[in-house]
């Protein structure tokens, strides 16, 4: 058994969403449903910003909002730090936040004002990369930003991040990929899992563009609908 699973669970604010975040990259929220907004309030009461701390799981089945909401979670997600918050005249809110680092979700408490989930960490093991994993990667992420040149707007600006870590969560962030294999990425147990992982993705992907080539193949398979 690993250690993460061993360890005494914390609590956090829990906001589970139709999507898949990552550790070190911000996300833009617009939260709108009761029990959210009085998870933001609740943030916002702690004086130190660097603790305005929530965590985030991906639905499996169901919806963020309405009477039924989450039927089913994914148990690996991310802590999140609250860093911007723009308050709307109808009482909703529009944040960012930053992931910090990845949880797993051992329960969730629904009975009060907002969810809360007791989770542990789930660092990644820390082993170096090899470079061979790191070149491939990047090669069909190069490949694969090429391929969607004539289709979409260009899903990353600037240069790839160089450390092997850091370049594993911006590319799982932005590879256009189903939410089931986005959530594969995240659970990847190291850096040379996750980029290895996402090259066969990539490929996969490239191969199917070069099938039907007018369309990429991960907008064929969102069929996951957001009320947000």
């Amino acid at each position: 058994m690993t250690d993460y699973v061993e360890t005494v669970a914390d609590t956090l604010p829990m906001f589970p969403l139709n999507a898949v975040l990552f550790p070190g990259l911000s996300v833009p929220l617009h939260v709108f449903e009761d029990r959210y907004r009085a998870l933001v309030h609740e943030l916002l009461r702690v004086a130190d910003p660097a603790a305005r701390l929530f965590g985030s799981v991906g639905i499996r089945e169901g919806y963020e909002v309405g009477e039924h909401g989450a039927q089913s979670l994914y148990r690996v997600g991310c802590r999140l730090q609250l860093t911007d918050v723009e308050s709307n005249a109808d009482g909703s809110f529009d944040i960012v936040a930053v992931g910090m680092e990845r949880i797993e979700l051992q329960r969730l408490e629904t009975g009060g004002t907002f969810p809360v989930g007791h989770v542990v960490d789930r660092p990644d093991s820390g082993a170096d990369v090899p470079t061979e994993v790191l070149e491939r990667a990047r090669a069909a992420f190069v490949a694969y930003r090429a391929a969607l040149a004539d289709l979409r707007s260009d899903p990353y600006e600037g240069t790839l991040p160089r450390d092997p870590t850091y370049l594993s969560w911006t590319l799982a962030a932005i590879a256009p990929l189903p939410m089931s294999e986005r959530q594969s990425l995240l659970e990847a147990e190291d850096a040379t899992d996750r980029l290895v992982l996402l090259t066969d993705l990539l490929r996969t992907e490239l191969r199917a563009m070069n099938v039907i080539p007018s369309l990429p193949a991960t907008e064929v398979a969102r069929t996951r609908w957001s009320p947000n």
